[in-house]
């Protein structure tokens, strides 16, 4: 009977921090910095993703992140003009690997959590450069016409802008810092070396 009070009330703030941040994955998704397509956006989003990777794990933060980043992007090609009906499975397609990547490196040194960052991020920036040629490619989900593979590619390329969420690494990294004591006191403790 103890070992099931011991792990019913972790199970359930898992749900719930899985639950509070996929909302705010939602809300930092919808208030973002329009830009022209291909990019369509920047989202606030990354450092609150890559940052609760490491405070909750991998797996929480992979589906609050699908979750959050999905509704976000529904949200947003619903209610302004030229988005795409794909855009929410590129969001979830990109951004929920993300948060595997960086809680991989929770348990590891702050430099591993950063470089697990980075990788995230060009696995993101990846993630949306090669359906994205495609589609141009090939005209699909309203990418235009079919075209040569090297104008595709050409139209695609922008995606490689994506790379400036590199910038919310050094947030994401503060972000850790500062809510790692909550986390801890939640029974969601890292065991980050001083390397």
């Amino acid at each position: 009977m103890k070992s099931e009070e011991i792990k019913s009330p972790k199970r359930s703030v898992k749900i719930s921090l899985i639950s509070v941040f996929a909302a705010l994955i939602t809300v930092s998704t919808i208030a973002v910095i329009p830009l022209p397509p291909p990019l369509y956006e920047i989202t606030w989003s990354p450092p609150i993703y890559m940052a609760f990777s490491v405070l909750a794990g991998p797996w929480p933060a992979f589906i609050a992140t699908g979750i959050g980043s999905f509704l976000g992007e529904t949200f947003n090609i619903l209610t302004r003009p030229g988005g795409s009906p794909i855009y929410p499975f590129g969001m979830l397609w990109a951004r929920a690997p993300e948060a595997l990547i960086v809680g991989w490196a929770r348990n590891k040194s702050w430099k591993m959590i950063s470089i697990a960052m980075i990788i995230a991020t060009v696995y993101e920036t990846i993630a949306f450069l090669i359906p994205d040629w495609a589609f141009y490619t090939y005209g699909l989900f309203g990418y235009g016409q079919p075209t040569s593979l090297a104008e595709g590619f050409w139209s695609a390329f922008p995606d490689i802008f994506t790379l400036v969420d590199l910038a919310y690494v050094p947030i994401a990294i503060a972000i850790i810092k500062a809510s790692a004591p909550a986390f801890k006191r939640l029974g969601l403790s890292m065991n980050l070396s001083a390397r």
